[in-house]
């Protein structure tokens, strides 16, 4: 992955889909081969971020099977710790660009969470960057820019809207992105997380289906869940979700949009509880005067549903540090510290290591 412009951080920032994953595969594989089953690298006490939970944990030994540390650990970054670099890297022969944080702290002798995060339509992993508040969390943060698509403007667009660009496959991109990161950086393979806003989180929500191996859970936010191109969701596990969704969303409407194929959100928060196999109603709480708080408990394997409701909230990332979209903006809560809440101690299961490495050695 080249590096194509480097800045800071913002001041207030806080098939070839399955072959893509092949190259990882093989680079867990050999890394099993040189480290046998031995347990982990480096250990440290040091926190990234102390104000925030799990500040990036050393890794730990993965029984029977090896190391969930990267191929990467032990290499030079090519940027320092705290700072964000726009790259570039090619996915299914396009040019693709990822504007890539490191967190304060970063070092290549431990490994690192990674949170994958996806733009709303017409805009940025820049512009994402900068209203999220996402670069404060002790992980990798990797915001993904996708391609233009149809409709009115030139503005980017993911996989499984309407108006996504015709032949772009941003499954294979995450994929690729993922092969890259595992290459370049120290990742803690069983910590990989998925948020995104609008059209870009309506992505993670396909992500969930069609890379359950690779991404532990999920996040998305004012999310646009169309699925165009993706009718069926049969993940290969089950996968922890936290949504978030304001009540007068007046682009993504939360009572869904039949004309549009979008959903109400509380039926879809509701379609993972049931495929979790979750065996309770949702609790309900008062998180907030504008935030009310639903979670399904009790679901297989620990992959647990949270719904997060802003109350007249429009569409917008909950505690934004910049214009986000249209309508209110609560800051009772900020989104990126409540998902990784959530998120944090979520980890892929240890099958899939082995699996992606059993298909690496055979191919």
């Amino acid at each position: 992955m080249s590096t194509t412009t480097a800045s800071s951080a913002p001041a207030g920032a806080g098939g070839a889909r399955r072959r893509s994953g092949r190259r990882a595969a093989l680079l867990v594989a050999l890394g099993l081969a040189v480290s046998g089953l031995a347990g982990s690298l480096g250990a440290t006490t040091a926190s990234a971020v102390p104000a925030l939970p799990d500040a990036a944990t050393p890794p730990s030994a993965v029984a029977h099977v090896g190391r969930a540390t990267s191929a990467g650990c032990g290499t030079d970054p090519g940027q320092a710790p705290g700072t964000s670099v726009l790259r570039t890297l090619t996915s299914d022969g396009r040019e693709r660009t990822v504007q890539l944080h490191l967190p304060d702290g970063y070092r290549s002798d431990r490994a690192w969470p990674v949170v994958l995060v996806f733009h709303g339509r017409g805009n940025t992993g820049a512009g994402t960057e900068a209203f999220s508040g996402l670069d404060a969390l002790p992980a990798i943060v990797a915001y993904g820019n996708g391609v233009v698509g149809t409709g009115d403007g030139d503005r980017q667009a993911w996989e499984g809207a309407p108006y996504s660009a015709p032949g772009v496959d941003d499954i294979a991109y995450t994929n690729d992105l993922l092969d890259t990161l595992e290459s370049d950086l120290c990742v803690d393979t069983r910590r990989v997380y998925a948020t995104g806003k609008s059209n870009g989180a309506g992505f993670t929500g396909i992500l969930a289906c069609e890379l359950s191996d690779r991404i532990a859970a999920i996040a998305p936010v004012a999310a646009a869940f169309y699925g165009t191109g993706h009718p069926t969701c049969v993940p290969e596990r089950p996968v922890p979700v936290i949504e978030f969704h304001g009540t007068a969303d007046a682009t993504i409407p939360y009572d869904g949009d039949a004309d549009r194929g979008l959903p109400a959100i509380q039926d879809w928060a509701g379609g993972w509880a049931e495929r979790n196999g979750c065996a309770t109603r949702p609790r309900v709480e008062e998180t907030a005067a504008d935030v009310t708080t639903y979670r399904w408990t009790r679901c297989d394997r620990g992959a647990d549903v949270t719904h997060v409701a802003v109350l007249g909230g429009g569409h917008t990332w909950p505690g934004e540090d910049s214009y986000s979209g249209g309508g209110y903006a609560t800051h009772s809560i900020e989104a990126h510290e409540v998902m990784w809440e959530f998120l944090h101690d979520e980890r892929l299961p240890v099958r899939f290591l082995a699996e992606r490495a059993g298909q690496g050695a055979a191919s």
